[in-house]
């Protein structure tokens, strides 16, 4: 009974806005006369007034059809989301629609020949949407596209978003936001105690529906990933076929038989068929180390990666859909000048636009256009260039310079382009003599130079800086190195070591390397076992570093 007296004015209050609602008149007026006689409070339930509703859909609608983007945002603000939740799907992707038709509208109201200063802030406020509160629908393929409109110099013109400028498209979203206003600013007069009863007892089948609808995307997207297991289980005894085959192959040349060019071409066709292509090409590894040891021309990046090019070169892939263009002169103010927020998530979206694009013509694509547009300031004389990003006093922006460099590294391309900035060799050694060895920047300014030491001038740099000394003196204490970075120290050092340069830095400190490198020897990971062996097959053919190996097997042998 405490209960119900607790309530009891709130209680009164929902029955009697109920009955205003139905219309029961004459038994308002009974309550009422009750509730007078008993003594018993009957206040008016809380947000119940429903006046001016429709005058705020007939405003929201005239600011929509004269693209007064201040004026709609603001009652957008004021008299909609203040009657939502935090997270309404529906009218967040209302919303976002919305930011891209007051984004786009002077180009559709004036055929492509706005007033700059006012686009320019329309394209402004879209991008503020886009890194705030439009973030949230970045992982959403259906939005992704129009991540790139404010960047597309002339969208009009593009492809991918002709759609938004054809008039179907502008009458649709009218249609849509009529009927959303509509539903919302109507929900103020339903009485709140209907609303209980809907929430607590009613099936609602809209919501039956969208969770059928759900049901069927997972069972469609679980036969999905069904069908890619049973086709990377038949790549990959497919490729243990080519292993096995190529292992036969070695130890015949061992035993001195001769190995066909009908042979190889049929390990090819093997290793390259319908089957497998589309898996071969899709799982290149940025995060790799290279390596010169086994390099048969005197080419930089190696006769065996020359020779793989060209056999996918000879392979047809299905067509890739083409990427939106980018402003690139606005995408280097931004990363030189804008906040270091907006510098990160550039820097990640630049890596991201690299390392998930299809290999072939589309990756090919994107890095000749970060090349020809100078993206990382690699040919300018400026003080403030994007490079000078890695010496960014926020932590974040110099790792997310650093990923992006790496990824550069990782290709060919990328690599010479690189190589042609004088003092960003220079600028990585300071980073990783610098950073945390913990660091993530560490970790990838470390990949960066160990896949740059693939090329010969590179290398020839690195040695003279004594990048060899800094490695033995890193690499003597192993523990404290992750698998990665441990990887990628003893692959940069092998490489320096195959340089005639190199094996003379190694014979001034013979005793030093020979005990850093045997104490890898037998560490549990066979990569980096093979990386010190390369070294050390390299060093031990001065006879100098041969006999100081010697000394230390007798002295050894002495003290046992």
């Amino acid at each position: 009974m405490g209960d119900v007296l607790a309530y009891e004015a709130e209680l009164l209050g929902l029955v009697k806005e109920y009955l205003d609602f139905a219309g029961f008149q004459e038994t308002v007026k009974v309550l009422k006369k009750e509730c007078k006689i008993k003594g018993k409070p009957l206040i008016k339930p809380a947000d119940t007034s429903s006046e001016g509703s429709l005058p705020v859909q007939e405003e929201i609608l005239r600011a929509f059809e004269d693209g007064d983007q201040k004026v709609f945002f603001q009652l957008w603000e004021e008299h909609i989301l203040s009657l939502l939740h935090e997270s309404d799907p529906v009218a967040e992707n209302l919303e976002f629609y919305l930011h891209i038709y007051f984004a786009t509208f002077l180009l559709k109201q004036t055929m492509g020949k706005p007033d700059k200063a006012e686009l320019e802030e329309r394209i402004s406020y879209f991008k503020a949407y886009l890194e705030t509160k439009g973030a949230a629908l970045s992982q959403t393929t259906e939005f992704l596209p129009f991540y790139a409109l404010p960047f597309v110099p002339n969208p009009m013109v593009h492809p991918s978003f002709k759609e938004i400028f054809q008039d179907s498209w502008t009458l649709d979203l009218k249609a849509r936001l009529e009927k959303f206003l509509s539903l919302t600013l109507k929900s103020r007069q339903t009485p709140r105690l209907l609303t209980i009863f809907k929430e607590s007892g009613q099936c609602n089948k809209e919501m039956m529906q969208h969770l059928q609808q759900q049901l069927v995307k997972r069972e469609q997207r679980y036969m999905t990933n069904l069908k890619r297991v049973h086709k990377l289980q038949m790549d990959y005894r497919n490729l243990l076929g080519v292993t096995a085959e190529l292992v036969d192959s070695l130890e015949a040349t061992i035993t001195g038989k001769m190995i066909t060019p009908e042979y190889l071409q049929s390990v090819f066709s093997c290793l390259f068929s319908n089957h497998l292509k589309q898996t071969v090409a899709h799982h290149i590894d940025f995060s790799r180390p290279g390596t010169g040891y086994y390099s048969m021309s005197p080419c930089d990046d190696g006769y065996a990666s020359t020779l793989l090019r060209a056999s996918l070169a000879s392979i047809k892939f299905q067509d890739v859909p083409l990427l939106p263009s980018l402003d690139y002169e606005k995408l280097k103010k931004d990363l030189i000048t804008g906040s270091d927020r907006l510098k990160a998530l550039l820097l990640q979206a630049l890596r991201w636009r690299l390392t998930t694009s299809y290999p072939g013509e589309q990756r090919d694509t994107i890095m000749q256009a970060y090349i020809s547009n100078d993206l990382l300031d690699c040919h300018s004389n400026c003080q403030r260039s994007v490079l000078q990003l890695l010496y960014s006093k926020s932590e974040v922006v110099r790792q997310y310079m650093a990923r992006l460099i790496n990824a550069f590294a990782s290709l060919i391309e990328g690599r010479a382009y690189l190589s042609q900035n004088p003092t960003l060799l220079q600028m990585l050694e300071d980073r990783l003599k610098a950073e945390d060895k913990d660091s993530l920047t560490w970790e990838n300014v470390l990949g960066a130079l160990q896949k740059f030491s693939l090329r010969r001038a590179l290398q020839s740099a690195m040695i003279k800086d004594g990048l060899i000394f800094w490695l033995v003196d890193v690499l003597i204490d192993p523990d404290c190195l992750s698998d990665y970075n441990l990887e990628y120290c003893a692959a940069l050092l092998m490489n320096l070591c195959l340089r005639s340069a190199g094996k003379k830095i190694c014979a001034s400190i013979p005793n030093h390397m020979l005990r850093v490198l045997s104490g890898l020897l037998d560490h549990e990971n066979p990569k980096i076992q093979s990386y010190v062996n390369g070294a050390l097959y390299s060093i031990l053919a001065i006879p100098s570093v041969r006999e100081e190996a010697k000394e230390m097997v007798r002295s050894r042998f002495s003290h046992m």
